[in-house]
């Protein structure tokens, strides 16, 4: 079914798809170990809906990109309704009002029925004849997903039509509500044993929740290669032949394996969770059901949806905590995106602590691993060295009696409870350094700082998203002299970064913060040591200018702002003083409403000047990305890489990107498999139909020599005693001599709310 512009449109899809994405053989696992699942093999990739979690479930779109972003044995999931006149069609839900336009196409047509005992209204397939569902298109269904490709108008697709247009290696259908049909006169029975009769079409698995239903149809398919599956729900949901929960069916094991061949079960079966989301030890259910012979599939796994704190919003942490916990594995796992569970089965699994890297790319960390705690503290940074990052960084902010410590923020609000501190009175408002106030560093002696209580940073908590909430306040802060033995003593790390930015205001006003920078690293030993390198970064050239004068140290130029390209003049003025340039992700893939649109030639312009190129900032968080990476990480560390050709990322999440650099699919030159080769920019954007573009952005500019040349730093002004009784110090003064007058509190807030993010 479905009209000529639905198929023209799906033709498009896949012809831009195939351009997206470098399709080659997926080799499957090539570690040599054996899998712990019920047959030893590799577990399953089930596409639930095909790529739904970018386009419309059980879309032509969706189930092409889960074809060729997964392996080549990738099992399409299809979710069956039956309509009016009985056809078998291909939807998520018995409700067509939540995932297509069937509303306003038929906006008198909803009705009310009993679903498992409950009153329940909408607009059911019952209701409409197969022809009546070909006005209908398909659209996105959860509504934090992107809806811009919902102008493409994919029509809802019968079981025959899916089988026949995708071709798919091995196809499962979900029959969730057969007691509902029956009640209405129509039979999934008679449905399920046409279809499996129909030599054009293989159905690989069969799966309900139903026990009468699967019993009913078991004698068919004692001798049939398609497999049953009871499918659980929630523990407390009563399935509707035995009047039983669900809870109390796992129980009876024996009892599923008389009609089934396996069971499908939401992941918190298997790894339940606390009240707080923190993980919980795993349940003997897997083991279990192998004893009987059960496979087990592992249900509800999606990129955007968190599920537990201990995977640091990594979604491969999570695939491979099913997999690879060395005690079980699961036999399948059921995604809405399909490419993380193809790379952890295929990447990642088994590589073990001492996998040696496939590529040569730099992981620095950004204030230690900051995604899992406060960041610049004792915890941060040990974490980060555990979990293999090669550089530490230190931002350098000075204390009012001259100690240069390590704070990711030269405002003490941003990352402690300094306002909720007997310090709270010395808010103000400097402009040279920020707008709105702070309470700055250079305020409080360095006794007074390291007593205050660090605060983890959540970035996209305007998303709900809180990084960490168990260990929110864990660590203490370094002064530079403490980071440096500490990083002295960890034999893996490849060198520090020491960043230093408002430089020429701390001169100004008394605070020698470059001679401190140099003094501490001689201390430390770094003047003459070789085995770690010391990294100087800046976004002043006058700081590196300094340094270039004084030492041999690498030096990192940082471009504070987004470019959009570079003037061959001011990339030789670069290299005058830096051999290194950090910039930030949209400087290499520029975004528009969180699609990519482009790729700069910035990269490729500075590295041709002999300049390594470091980009940040690398979270885990999903919404930090572009819709082009599929709501991970590594898909996204991938094409910064591969695609963009950086030399290293700035991460607040060090061990997901130490662990991408081990992974076993990097090393098979031209057979890199889909799901581990960099997106191609643009290629999601252009599938936007003109009604969904969003505006047109402004390009970025072009970094000119008047962003890079400054004048040498000013010499260091002689700085007055200031201190109060309480031993703190004064407020700055303004230039008439009065102190300045404090923000409010709303004030601070406002400040906060001004960064508006472009992913929604």
């Amino acid at each position: 079914m479905g009209s000529l512009r639905g198929i023209s449109v799906a033709i498009f899809v896949v012809q831009a798809l195939l351009a997206s994405v470098t399709l080659v053989s997926a080799q499957g696992s090539t570690n040599g170990s054996r899998w712990q699942t019920l047959s030893g093999k590799a577990p399953s990739v089930i596409a639930h809906g095909g790529f739904s979690g970018i386009f419309a479930d059980s879309s032509f779109g969706a189930y092409s990109l889960a074809l060729l972003t997964s392996p080549p044995d990738v099992i399409l999931w299809c979710d069956v309704q039956l309509t009016r006149d009985g056809a078998g069609i291909c939807f998520p839900d018995l409700k067509l009002d939540n995932n297509s336009d069937v509303a306003i196409v038929y906006k008198n047509r909803q009705k009310t029925y009993l679903v498992n005992g409950v009153s329940t209204k909408g607009w059911f397939s019952i209701d409409f004849t197969l022809r009546e569902l070909g006005n209908v298109i398909l659209s996105q269904g959860v509504y934090s997903r992107t809806n811009k490709f919902d102008g493409n108008n994919y029509p809802i697709m019968t079981v025959q039509d899916t089988y026949a247009q995708l071709n798919p290696p091995r196809f499962w259908l979900n029959i969730q509500h057969d007691a509902f049909y029956t009640q209405h006169n129509l039979s999934m029975r008679s449905f399920v044993l046409s279809i499996t009769r129909n030599r054009n079409v293989t159905i690989d698995y069969i799966s309900s929740p139903e026990v009468a239903f699967l019993q009913n149809i078991a004698p068919s398919f004692r001798r049939s290669a398609t497999k049953l599956v009871f499918r659980f729900l929630g523990q407390n949901d009563v399935e509707p032949s035995t009047n039983q929960t669900y809870g109390s069916l796992l129980k009876n094991i024996t009892f599923i394996k008389t009609f089934a061949f396996g069971i499908i079960v939401p992941k918190s079966y298997i790894w339940p969770v606390d009240k707080d989301l923190y993980l919980l030890p795993s349940t003997s259910l897997v083991l279990d059901a192998h004893k009987e012979g059960l496979e087990v599939f592992a249900s509800d796994f999606y990129n955007d949806v968190p599920f537990s704190f201990n995977y640091s919003y990594d979604p491969v942490a999570e695939y491979l905590q099913f997999i690879d916990n060395g005690e079980f594995s699961v036999d399948g796992m059921i995604s809405d995106f399909p490419i993380t569970p193809s790379a952890a089965i295929d990447c990642f699994a088994h590589l073990g602590r001492n996998s040696s890297k496939q590529v040569d790319l730099l992981v620095i960390s950004s204030n230690g691993a900051s995604g899992d705690y406060p960041g610049c503290t004792d915890v941060a940074y040990s974490t980060a060295i555990q979990d293999g990052v090669d550089v530490i960084d230190c931002p350098v902010q000075m204390t009012m009696d001259g100690t240069p410590i390590c704070l990711s923020s030269i405002n003490l609000i941003d990352s402690t409870t300094v306002a909720q501190s007997e310090f709270s009175n010395l808010t103000t408002t400097i402009p040279q350094i920020m707008p709105g106030s702070g309470i700055f560093a250079f305020n409080l002696s360095w006794s007074g700082i390291k007593n205050l209580t660090p605060i983890i940073a959540s970035p996209q908590s305007q998303y709900k998203l809180f990084r960490n909430p168990r260990f929110k306040n864990a660590g203490k802060f370094l002064t530079l002299s403490e980071f440096l033995t500490m990083a002295s003593n960890a034999s893996s790390l490849q060198g520090v970064l020491i960043s230093i930015e408002n430089a020429p205001f701390l001169l100004e006003q008394g605070f020698a913060i470059t001679d401190a920078v140099l003094d501490a690293l001689t201390k430390a030993g770094y003047g003459n040591k070789t085995d770690q390198k010391v990294m100087i970064q800046s976004s002043s050239s006058s700081v590196l200018m300094k340094f270039k004068s004084q030492t041999n140290y690498d030096l990192v130029y940082k471009v504070d702002e987004d470019i959009g390209g570079a003037q061959s003049s001011t990339i030789d003025d670069i290299k005058r003083f830096a051999s290194a340039v950090v910039i930030s992700k949209d400087s290499v893939f520029p975004e528009t409403s969180a699609f990519i649109t482009s790729a700069t030639n910035v990269v490729p312009r500075l590295k041709a000047a002999n300049l390594s190129v470091y980009v940040q900032t690398f979270s885990n968080e999903f919404t930090s990305q572009a819709w082009d990476f599929f709501s991970d990480p590594t898909v996204e560390i991938n094409s910064f890489y591969l695609g963009g050709g950086i030399n290293g990322v700035i991460t607040d999440f060090p061990k997901t990107s130490n662990r991408y650099r081990r992974n076993r699919c990097l090393n098979r030159g031209n057979q890199i498999p889909g799901y581990m080769s960099p997106v191609q920019p643009g290629s999601l954007y252009q599938l936007i139909t003109a009604p969904y573009l969003p505006p047109a952005e402004a390009p970025n500019p072009f970094l000119t020599e008047a962003d890079v040349n400054e004048p040498p730093l000013p010499p260091v002004a002689a700085k007055a005693p200031s201190t109060s009784p309480n031993g703190t110090a004064l407020a700055p003064t303004s230039p008439n001599g009065q102190p300045k007058v404090a923000a409010s509190a709303i004030m601070q807030l406002l400040t906060v709310f001004l960064a508006i993010s472009l992913l929604f």
